[in-house]
């Protein structure tokens, strides 16, 4: 029997790419997500000739390219019905940026306006069933880096005995307050992980019940965990000699 292909003009359903082997439309974006940076140096030293030799370490930027299809094991399966569901539920495949297979995990880059969407999806369908949010937390790669920072979910399901990983990216010009919605009302498990990941990064999840600080004092300045974040600490005395905190001491050249 001959492959069908569709009528001019016309586009092939998610579950239909899904079947034929394509990827699914809007998977994969023409730039791909940025997830990692390049680093020089260690502890502070970055000059040349140090001593240490902490100077000369150099670490590229590194950051899983975007999957093709086949995935391998039960990732494609796992596709086909997402995309499949999310065609059902009126949620574009758009919503879905990228995805990324690597290490033995696979990762879906999601639009964040769909994300409660998404995660209601993979919470009910019968074929997905992603019933636990198990983890909530925040990426910074720094204020040079596009799509800075990163909200990352870790969803299990008992039924099938998988997990999944979500991210949603926030560009730079969106560091200072950066906004993603509350996940709370589909994984109520995400309260106080919502809450410690806008209390380190000041990532802040609209339609939260109640987001205050979790760690840190209510009237504390600044979030810990971000990359331009001073590093702080106390000068201590060791046989005679102060040791400067962290964030005062040389780099050694």
């Amino acid at each position: 029997m001959p492959e069908q292909k569709p009528e001019p003009g016309g586009e092939q359903s998610s579950a239909e790419r899904a079947e034929n082997g394509l990827q699914p439309h809007g998977a994969r974006p023409a730039e791909p997500v940025v997830a990692g940076r390049a680093r020089a140096g260690m502890f502070g030293v970055r000059d040349a000739g140090d001593t240490s030799g902490y100077g000369g370490l150099r670490l590229p930027a590194y950051t899983p390219a975007p999957a093709e299809r086949p995935y391998g094991g039960w990732f494609d399966e796992f596709a086909d019905q997402f995309f499949a569901a999310l065609a059902e539920n009126d949620v574009p495949a758009e919503a879905v940026q990228q995805i990324t297979v690597d290490r033995g995990e696979i990762t879906l880059y999601l639009d964040k306006q769909y994300l409660v969407q998404a995660c209601r999806i993979l919470r009910d369908d019968a074929g997905l069933r992603f019933e636990l949010c198990s983890s909530v937390s925040g990426v910074d790669y720094g204020p040079d880096v596009p799509q800075r920072l990163h909200s990352v979910y870790h969803l299990t399901s008992m039924t099938y005995r998988r997990r999944v990983r979500l991210e949603v990216t926030l560009d730079c010009n969106d560091a200072e307050e950066p906004h993603v919605p509350s996940v709370v009302e589909v994984y109520p498990t995400a309260d106080w992980q919502e809450r410690e990941a806008y209390d380190m990064f000041g990532i802040v999840y609209d339609g939260h019940p109640a987001l205050t600080r979790i760690l840190m004092p209510d009237d504390w300045d600044g979030f810990p965990q971000r990359k331009d974040y001073p590093l702080g600490g106390i000068p201590v005395e060791y046989k005679g000699a102060e040791i400067p905190p962290p964030d005062q001491r040389r780099s050694y050249s």
